[in-house]
Formats: C-alpha cells, structure tokens, sequence
C-alpha cells in the first residue's frame, strides 16, 4: 500500500514522517528527492543545466541563481516544474518498488504539495496532517521568525487546509502535546495493517 502523507505548512507532518520512520516504515521525501534530481548525477541534471545554464558554476547548481530567475519569471518556473517533476516522480517510484521488493508492505510518500499538483495517482490513500488555521500561522511565525503578514503569505500560497481536509482519506489531528498525536498515528497503522491482512 502507498499513502501519499501532507498537509499544510506548519501543520506537523515532519512530526508524522519523524514518527513513522521510528516505526522502520519507509517514508519517501518528495523534497529530499527533488534536491537529489538536480545533483550532477541526478535525473533531471541535464534538462535543467541545458535550460538555466547561468545557475550553474563549475557543475554545481547555484539554488539561489535558480531562485531569482524563475522567482521572477513564470514562464521558467513551469519549465522547471516541466524538467523536474517526471524524474521525482520516476525516482519517487524507483524507491518505491525497492523498498516493496524488499518485503515492505507500506510505503508513504511525503509530498506537501501532494493535493496542489497531480500526485493523488501514485496513492492508494491521502493522510493529511491537520491543525486549525490560526495555530497553524501562531506556529508558523514561532517556527520561521516571521512577522503574521508574512505567515499568511506562505500560508495563502498553498490550498487552504480546511480544503486539503476534505480531500483526505484519513485526518491526523494535530492540535494538542505529540503524544496525542503519536497516538493517532499507531490507531491509524493498526488499521491499515488490519485492511492489508485482510485482503
């Protein structure tokens, strides 16, 4: 089974895929494989050098180069997102299939843009990782520093996670100590596990 785990920024699902990598379950990190795909010897190396190859000195992509050329343009940023997400999802997929083939039987992809593009396919189930809308920017600006008009934006920029609640198979509520949370966690692994043996 794959389950596609997300949420909104700030909601707590570093927390769930911390948790459920304790729990030797394999968690596929969709921001960790996008950094993985623009390495020289990456997937999506080439295309990318070919396309913005001013963001690039000496072979090593320079973020903050890439940063202000697609930033400012929206023609290139979806070139990019056109070069790079077939090879996360082929490389996403890639890990998946070994992590089965070597005897698991559940794997999460973690991918906080998950319901805002088009991974819902690669899932069996979507697992969103809740908090209300105000904890989430008192957080937020905790976390990150920032002042609430700030928070709001990077909130405002993602689908709106009374939304993305909806859109889940399964909501972890995420509102109290993690305790709590982690308990939510386990109920819901036991269901899953039950569903699995009775297939």
């Amino acid at each position: 089974m794959r389950v596609g785990l997300t949420g909104g920024i700030a909601t707590g699902k570093s927390t769930v895929s911390a948790y459920l990598k304790q729990q030797d379950i394999p968690v596929i990190d969709a921001d960790l494989v996008a950094r993985q795909v623009i390495e020289p010897t990456g997937l999506a190396y080439p295309e990318v050098k070919a396309a913005f190859p001013t963001a690039f000195i000496d072979g090593q992509l320079v973020r903050s180069k890439l940063g202000d050329i697609i930033f400012h343009d929206n023609e290139k940023r979806l070139l990019l997102n056109k070069l790079m997400h077939p090879k996360i999802r082929q490389q996403m997929l890639e890990l998946a299939d070994q992590y089965e083939q070597s005897g698991h039987s559940l794997i999460v992809f973690d991918i906080p843009l998950l319901l805002e593009g088009d991974w819902k396919q690669l899932v069996d189930q979507v697992v969103v990782v809740y908090c209300n809308a105000s904890l989430q920017k008192e957080r937020l600006m905790e976390r990150n520093q920032l002042s609430a008009e700030e928070a709001q934006a990077r909130i405002d920029s993602q689908l709106d996670i009374e939304q993305k609640k909806r859109l889940a198979d399964h909501v972890l509520w995420n509102e109290g100590k993690h305790e709590a949370l982690y308990q939510q966690i386990d109920t819901w692994l036991k269901s899953v596990q039950d569903k699995q043996r009775n297939l």
